[in-house]
């Protein structure tokens, strides 16, 4: 059952401070095994690849066969429905667009005493993109994690995909197709998180590694940072949603259930106001999971993870969500405009009830890389600047030296570093 909790009763506060202490993953340290396989593609690099490739995905393939070609690329595409493609197509162009608008600017200007100061961003060289396989494959992942490196100037991505048994969602190598992307891998798991860090005979190393992976890859990632760059370590997916009595109960359901569906491991939360809606809620919940194909993960997922809190007003709901930082957001409210202002800890918020999260799962334009497990409080979802770096800029004259020069010798004085404090005072020095 899901945890039931009243902002009334005595017992919430220790109710609420237990839901956000529960772990949900599973519990299980992978960290040795990723370590083994990691130092094996270092040290062996395509061998290990194939090696893992065989015994994890039951895929036995040669080097050569290890980079999907460009007509296995376009024989994808040609293989799905024209109306899926299109759909592909709206998103690509959406997401684009947004992320176009994202894109920084570069900071130039001389201060008072004429010096020049600024920064100046420039893309990363090289990405890999990591998008699940199997039949947990993601052709929206492929574009929310490719387009932002491409409207950031990224000038290579390549991408790792893992093909159980050779299996492979074809809109997974449309989407590559879509956008360009022509380096395309048969690997997945930590080792193409090794290869892309490391790099093999086929496989170049990149500078960072993006996108979603199960628990070896999220270990591996972790372990290869500093080698390379990571964007984050994902954990299972999460949703809450702040609801009135005036929304469908349908609605609300299919929305908690629209994040559970992902992971037994994901949580939903429903925040509402009234509790005749929450005991309504939750009997659709039930009914709705009795037509789901994922009906078991989700199911799990609700049970054993899934939340109802009944406040007393909406007033009480920001300092809550603040305390849960969500991945997703959904403010299903006659006004959610006068909550948006309190909240401060949340990956991606979601206005009125017309905005299911799914929408930005797909195609709103904002992406769908978001914060798991409360990281809201502290970091942001993925975007164009993830895939650049800023250098910063200064240039000083010989008169706005001869200003600032002392004090900087002085403070290099002070910490004990004269030839900080040497390069400044030669400068300074009536010979120069």
């Amino acid at each position: 059952m899901p945890v039931l909790l009243d902002t009334a009763r005595p017992e919430f506060a220790e109710g609420f401070a237990a839901l956000l202490a529960a772990r949900r993953d599973a519990g299980e340290s992978v960290d040795a095994v990723v370590a083994e396989i990691l130092a094996a593609v270092e040290r062996d690099g395509d061998a290990a690849v194939l090696d893992c490739t065989r015994r994890f995905d039951r895929l036995d393939i040669d080097a050569g066969r290890l980079r999907v070609d460009a007509d296995e690329l376009a024989a994808a595409a040609a293989a799905c429905e024209p109306e899926t493609l299109k759909a592909l197509a709206l998103a690509k162009e959406r997401i684009e667009d947004f992320h176009r608008r994202q894109r920084p600017a570069d900071l130039d200007y001389r201060d008072g005493l004429g010096v020049r100061l600024g920064h100046r961003w420039t893309a990363i060289g090289a990405v890999g993109l990591y998008v699940p396989g199997g039949t947990a494959a993601y052709p929206s992942s492929v574009l929310m994690n490719a387009i932002p490196a491409q409207v950031a100037g990224v000038e290579r991505l390549a991408m790792a995909v893992p093909m159980p048994e050779g299996r492979v969602n074809p809109l997974v190598l449309a989407a590559a197709n879509l956008l360009g992307i022509d380096e395309v891998y048969r690997m997945g798991g930590a080792q193409a998180v090794g290869a892309f860090a490391f790099g093999t005979a086929t496989v170049a190393a990149v500078d960072k590694i993006t996108g979603p992976g199960n628990a070896y890859v999220a270990a591996a990632k972790r372990q290869v940072f500093g080698r390379v760059g990571i964007d984050t370590i994902a954990g299972p997916s999460e949703i809450l949603v702040v609801a009135d009595a005036a929304n469908d109960p349908d609605w609300i359901a299919a929305d908690l259930l629209s994040q559970a569906e992902h992971d037994a491991a994901a949580q939903s939360i429903l925040l509402t106001d009234d509790a005749g809606f929450a005991e309504e809620v939750q009997r659709r919940i039930e009914r709705l999971l009795q037509r789901l194909p994922r009906a078991e993960i989700a199911g799990r997922s609700w049970r054993d993870h899934g939340a109802i809190v009944v406040l007393r007003g909406l007033a009480e709901a920001p300092a809550l969500i603040d305390r849960v930082a969500p991945e997703h957001l959904e403010l299903a409210v006659a006004d959610p405009e006068a909550l948006l202002p309190a909240i401060r800890n949340a990956g991606a918020i979601f206005l009125g009830r017309h905005t299911p999260e799914a929408l930005g799962d797909y195609l709103a334009g904002p992406n769908h890389v978001l914060p798991t497990d409360r990281a809201a409080r502290f970091s942001s979802g993925l975007s164009v600047y993830d895939f650049m770096k800023r250098s910063s800029i200064v240039g000083a004259t010989a008169e706005s030296l001869r200003t600032l020069g002392p004090a900087a010798a002085r403070l290099a004085a002070a910490e004990g570093l004269d030839a900080h404090a040497l390069s400044l005072e030669l400068r300074l020095s009536p010979e120069a």
